[in-house]
């Protein structure tokens, strides 16, 4: 389950984007997750994908 609140969701996209996957896509695509969803949710925050790192920054 995909966390709900941006600051958690920030931890655990971060985390599972550098334990498991080498990109959002491949994250989202396996977790059946909506990517523009993610990037929105945590934009709130002022965190976005950095392809180059692969996390959020």
């Amino acid at each position: 389950m995909i966390p709900k609140d941006p600051v958690m969701l920030l931890s655990f996209i971060n985390l599972k984007l550098r334990d498991f996957y080498g990109s959002l896509d491949a994250l989202c695509d396996d977790l059946d997750a909506d990517r523009m969803e993610i990037e929105a949710k945590l934009a709130t925050i002022d965190y976005h994908y950095d392809s180059e790192k692969n996390q959020f920054v």
